[in-house]
């Protein structure tokens, strides 16, 4: 059987998925253009490790799809609590407890590609579309519960407010809250104070179905 070109596999997953280069590259912090170059020029010949991991993770296919080569048996892999809750991309999802209902594995090595070195990590679906387009109904966000800073640059977070929880993009200024929907088609929230707003976590991964 003739392998698989990465090129050819990667085209497949964006027009599927209907992702755009653009925005594919820029998750990867490289250019616009960076992935279109790939797959069209052929530059950069291969796909760099980190990249690969990160594409291969966010389209849920196997990483050598893209280049890669098979993992090894050995390969450290680390345990992530899938939890029964959504986290509302909308009005706000109203939750009574966190039941953890299985484990997602994930390779080591690509958590530290991510930068991730907290063992507080956990997955939760997120719910409705007032995070469009970043985030989507039905994806899957990997939250890191140990980094519950906010600052003035601001973040994707999964948050507690008024018993609802919700992923939000949350900025700090002194001991006030902004709390943002990316869609701008859903109403402002009021700016809240900081104990008012119980932090989850940060959303440092998302992982789409392809549909």
């Amino acid at each position: 059987m003739d392998a698989i070109d990465p090129r050819a596999a990667l085209d497949a997953l964006v027009a599927d998925s209907g992702e755009s280069y653009a925005a594919l590259s820029r998750m990867l912090r490289r250019n616009d253009a960076y992935l279109q170059q790939f797959v069209k020029r052929g530059t950069p010949r291969i796909l760099a490790e980190r990249d690969r991991k990160l594409l291969a993770a966010y389209f849920n296919v196997d990483e050598t799809l893209l280049g890669g080569t098979p993992s090894s048996s050995g390969a450290a892999m680390i345990s992530v609590r899938r939890l029964d809750v959504a986290a509302s991309a909308g009005p706000g999802g109203l939750v009574e407890d966190d039941k953890a209902i299985g484990d997602a594995r994930f390779d080591r090595a690509l958590l530290d590609t991510l930068g991730i070195r907290t063992g507080k990590l956990a997955m939760i679906r997120a719910e409705g579309d007032s995070m469009n387009a970043l985030i989507e109904d039905g994806d899957q966000m990997l939250v890191d519960e140990g980094d519950r800073r906010t600052g003035p640059r601001g973040g994707i977070y999964v948050i507690r407010l008024d018993g609802a929880l919700m992923v939000k993009r949350v900025s700090r200024s002194g001991d006030r809250l902004t709390i943002v929907s990316d869609n701008p088609a859903f109403p402002a929230i009021p700016e809240r104070g900081v104990g008012d707003v119980d932090v989850i976590g940060r959303v440092v991964w998302l992982s789409r179905s392809l549909r």
